[in-house]
């Protein structure tokens, strides 16, 4: 290993950045229900196992080493600018950091927490009336603050893709799939029709281009995440 293994090593970087982030999406997501808590402690154990292996120990790398090198010579995999694997393997000349995957991992990171606080924003205020929450991101999508989640996850990716954090992604995507499905149920068996004229106007994930333009729908009692 070269000398620039010490960028790995890094334990306590490993704890801050993942502290950092968890504490950052729990001040925003609240959890509350054991469903609430599980889907968290997915993406908390998704956020520390992406920091273990970014500042830790580089486990895809280690893995991937012998295909890596016989495919990519003349590079350093084990130095820490080599677990931008996506700029590595596409061959940008630029430092990684400022490498188009990098910066849309940025984008997509910066959007989803912006898309969670903004979310969480409405619904609190929305809880605080005792009304459907349904403006702001709520006139888009149903499940706005699992939307910048997923936006988070996939910003991570893009980012500093390992083995472990591409088994997770689509788990945590049915994760959140059927939380957002089971807090519907929920809302339909105490709010009725309200719920259901809402459900058959808003899509739940991805919005309609056309509602960007739009308002709000049929007021009533808070929504789910």
């Amino acid at each position: 290993m070269s000398a620039e293994t010490s960028a790995y090593g890094l334990w306590g970087l490993v704890i801050v950045n993942s502290a950092i982030f968890i504490l950052f999406a729990y001040s925003f997501f609240k959890p509350r229900t054991t469903r609430d808590w599980r889907s968290f402690g997915a993406f908390s154990a998704f956020l520390l196992a992406l920091f273990t292996e970014m500042y830790g120990f580089p486990l895809t790398i280690y893995f991937l080493s012998g295909w890596l090198q016989s495919r990519f010579p003349g590079i350093d995999w084990f130095s820490h600018d080599a677990g931008h694997l996506l700029e590595m393997m596409f061959g940008w000349k630029a430092n990684p950091h400022f490498g188009p995957f990098h910066l849309l991992s940025l984008v997509l990171i910066g959007g989803g927490f912006v898309l969670i606080a903004a979310a969480w924003r409405v619904l609190h205020a929305a809880q605080q009336r005792g009304a459907l929450a349904t403006t702001g991101p709520y006139a888009h999508m149903r499940h706005p603050q699992y939307v910048g989640f997923i936006l988070v996850l996939l910003g991570f990716l893009a980012q500093w893709p390992t083995l472990l954090t591409l088994a997770m992604f689509p788990v945590l995507l049915v994760m959140y799939v059927k939380l957002a499905k089971s807090e519907e149920r929920a809302a339909i068996a105490e709010f009725g029709e309200a719920y259901l004229h809402y459900m058959a106007h808003v899509p739940a994930f991805i919005p309609r281009p056309g509602r960007f333009f739009g308002g709000g729908t049929t007021p009533g009692r808070a929504a789910p995440h």
